[in-house]
């Protein structure tokens, strides 16, 4: 082995070893936030509880913006971080929940809901906003649970249930909800760039009017 060709493999190997070690990492991480993001949006009445305690008008506003801020701010971060589901090479090698990229498209279904409408002042886009995120968590805690955390403890039929919802022992079925999340994350995102055209970032008529009267 030349010294260029030695120069090469291990080059070759520290990038591999650092993509494994990210694509764990976020793996590791995406549990968590899920959790903090239905906790946070469960914990809506706690804090609207917290904010009428409040005898300083300004704490309460405070409080309110930290809540917004920090909840669809990990709702972002939960997007981004589940881009890995949607790389054929990444969800054949490493073992992730089969439909993890489903859950990142429901994810991406709560954004645009709180793009075109006002889930925090409509009931209606509030229950809609709840249902996706809890269709999302369902898509990526289930195969997670059964699948990928059970995989090494399970036998029997138990085993070839947990292997199936398993991304690196089930390849086929893993690129294929792949593609299909990839599809409508795409469809979502051409209604976003649209909506935001038409209305040049400013928030619905319609919307705001359902708002003021669901407040009154």
């Amino acid at each position: 082995m030349t010294p260029d060709q030695l120069t090469q493999a291990i080059v070759d190997g520290v990038n591999a070893g650092g993509e494994q070690f990210l694509e764990g990492t976020l793996a590791a991480a995406l549990p968590i936030i899920w959790l903090v993001i239905l906790g946070l949006h469960l914990g809506r009445p706690y804090i609207l509880d917290m904010i009428d305690r409040f005898t300083l008008r300004l704490g309460a506003d405070l409080l309110w913006l930290v809540y917004i801020a920090l909840r669809d701010l990990l709702i972002i971060s939960g997007v981004i971080m589940s881009f890995m589901f949607f790389f054929p090479d990444v969800v054949t090698s490493d073992q992730l929940p089969l439909t993890g990229g489903l859950a990142a498209v429901c994810l991406f279904g709560a954004l645009l809901v709180k793009l075109i409408g006002d889930p925090d002042h409509n009931l209606r886009d509030f229950r809609l906003t709840t249902l996706l995120l809890a269709v999302g968590a369902a898509f990526y805690f289930v195969p997670y649970v059964l699948g990928v955390q059970s995989n090494r403890v399970v036998s029997g039929t138990l085993a070839n249930v947990s292997s199936f919802l398993v991304t690196s022992s089930n390849p086929h079925w893993a690129v294929g909800v792949g593609y299909v999340s990839v599809a409508l994350l795409a469809i979502l995102g051409a209604i976003a760039a649209g909506y935001s055209l038409k209305t040049g970032g400013r928030a619905n008529e319609t919307v705001i009017s359902e708002s003021s009267s669901s407040t009154k």
